[in-house]
């Protein structure tokens, strides 16, 4: 053999040991890294009969701004103690045997131990291993000891609706609300699972591995922060409790990327002790699904589309005679007195209705009823949450001047709230309508991983120097007219409007006394990073949002500020 060919075949097997070994590393990859649980509930099914898979489901993280992982929902482990009547032959020994271990009352036993043709009758689940392991000292004939899992939620009560839950649909346990049920396809696991060999299951996980189908099984990891999460739960429970509301909800985003850090509603419900038998409307998210006509805080939107047109600018003047009729009408400011000669910033100031009212009245209704469209007031915003409804704008398709009046102080239309706050968002970040969203990162089970962003989908719907205007505009009323300037911050912008609206009675008209307050702010006012909404609904015994959501929206920003040591901007 020349040379070459024994140069040629030490190439050839340190080749062929370079793929083994390879292959070997891959296949330890896997086993270690990406099945190791599936391994471990293999050695521990000596506790489990063998047609029985053990529950299996992706895990939901919190991110902390540090960026460490906090579990949002995953999974307990524990065991299903369950009997043989078959094998039990006396059932008064096994009872006292296990009474003191298992918390089941004894008539449930005695009758579910007397069931002789059934070989199976569960008497108690989530045990921990601890009593497992006394129970499994006894030995007693005909008692089974199954391994089993089942979905936790660390949180409890944390961002309960944002999150959803686990429930059978027929025999199949699957997310029935929130992300659990949104992002199913990717949280779901199957675990039929038949044994392969050494070399078809390597084989398998790579092919696996650059499979679509392999890649939608993985855990989410979501925007919010915890800490700011549970902050704003209580700032809006408080809400709810001081003013004794019929609901309130609250949403803090980043008005830029769409990320949400916080979603908060009241009432909520714990989701490892709750009953699906309790009435079921407390499970659904009034924040994606509600639609409210939200008030005052649609001036804003009025009064930026007005700008952008061309129509006024913050100096315009009119005259405002206290009322205005149209056709057949009356509207009237919230005081019912006539302000005299004002500008439009006065309009946002004093919350003018007909100041918002005239506005539409110089930009021409249809132009109007086009900016409120393109702010997707009636659309579905594309959030990472199931049954999103969508706003109603059917009244600024009317002949009737009236519609469009009220419609420019948010009367007579109605939005989702976070509809509302994607409209609103466009106002701080330059005009444009950004996506909001739950989830910002998945890593599927394959070892690969998808960054979520949806930034350079936002669309502009109004100019750069309009946002920067109606912003300008907006800091003025936190600095001068909201509690009279008290609540500005000396060295942070604050961009901010409050709402009230009244309620809309089922067969036409409003109510004298329901009332829907509403708040939204950004800040630092020219470069924000979080926006704050909040509203409550029929708060009792006082009229306006500025007296219910003022502090609670103040004390938020200045717990952001501390939290992510904000610098200040003025």
């Amino acid at each position: 053999m020349n040379p070459n060919q024994e140069k040629n075949r030490i190439r050839l097997i340190f080749i062929v040991f370079l793929f083994l070994a390879v292959i070997l590393c891959v296949r330890l990859y896997y086993i270690q890294i990406i099945h190791g649980q599936e391994y471990v509930d293999k050695a521990d099914r000596q506790y489990v009969s063998p047609s029985h898979n053990i529950f299996d489901r992706g895990n939901i993280f919190f991110q902390n701004k540090d960026g460490t992982l906090l579990s949002g929902a995953s999974l307990a482990t524990g065991y299903l103690i369950s009997i043989n009547p078959k094998k039990i032959i006396d059932s008064v020994e096994v009872y006292k045997s296990i009474s003191g271990l298992l918390t089941i009352d004894m008539d449930i036993f005695y009758a579910r131990a007397n069931q002789k043709n059934s070989v199976f009758q569960k008497i108690a689940d989530h045990v921990p291993e601890e009593t497992m392991k006394k129970i499994e000292a006894l030995n007693i004939s005909g008692i089974q000891i199954e391994k089993e899992r089942w979905r936790y939620y660390p949180g409890d009560t944390t961002s309960a609706q944002i999150l959803g839950f686990v429930g059978f649909d027929e025999d199949k346990l699957v997310g029935r609300y929130g992300l659990e049920k949104y992002y199913e396809d990717i949280l779901s696991r199957n675990s039929n699972q038949a044994y392969v060999n050494f070399f078809a299951e390597i084989f398998s996980n790579i092919k696996q591995t650059l499979n679509n189908d392999s890649k939608r099984e993985g855990d989410i990891i979501t925007t919010i922060e915890p800490t700011v999460e549970n902050y704003f739960e209580n700032i809006v429970s408080g809400v709810s409790a001081k003013y004794n509301s019929k609901l309130t909800g609250g949403i803090i985003i980043d008005p830029t990327t769409g990320e949400i850090y916080a979603m908060a509603i009241s009432p909520t419900f714990n989701l490892n002790k709750f009953s699906e038998e309790e009435d079921i409307s407390i499970f659904n998210n009034p924040l994606v699904e509600g639609l409210y006509e939200m008030g005052s805080i649609i001036k804003p939107l009025t009064m930026a589309a007005g700008i952008d047109s061309g129509a006024v600018t913050a100096g315009t003047k009119y005259t405002d005679t206290g009322f205005l009729k149209l056709d057949g009408l009356t509207i009237y400011n919230y005081d019912k007195k006539a302000k005299g000669i004002v500008n439009m910033q006065e309009v946002l100031n004093q919350s003018l209705n007909l100041g918002v009212s005239f506005v539409v009245s110089k930009m021409g209704k249809n132009v109007f009823a086009n900016y409120m469209r393109s702010y997707g007031l009636d659309e579905e915003t594309g959030i990472d949450l199931p049954s999103e409804n969508h706003g109603r704008l059917e009244n600024l398709t009317s002949p009737r001047d009236i519609e469009y009046a009220t419609a420019s102080f948010g009367q007579g239309i109605s939005m989702t709230p976070i509809a509302t706050v994607r409209a609103l968002s466009s106002l701080a970040n330059g005009g444009k309508l950004i996506v909001p969203h739950i989830v910002k990162r998945i890593n599927y089970t394959s070892g690969l991983f998808n960054n979520i962003s949806y930034v350079n989908e936002a669309k502009q719907v109004i100019k750069k120097e309009t946002s920067e205007e109606i912003s300008r505009m907006l800091t003025v009323v936190v600095d001068k007219a909201l509690a009279d300037g008290k609540v500005s911050l000396t060295n942070y912008s604050i961009a901010a409007k409050t709402g009230t609206a009244q309620i809309a009675k089922p067969g036409g008209g409003y109510y004298d006394d329901r009332w829907l307050h509403s708040f939204f702010g950004y800040f630092p006012s020219y470069n924000p990073r979080f926006l704050v909404f909040l509203y409550t609904v029929e708060p009792k015994g006082i009229s306006f949002a500025s007296q219910t959501l003022t502090t609670p929206f103040i004390d938020t920003v200045k717990f952001l500020i501390n939290y992510y040591n904000i610098p200040p901007d003025r």
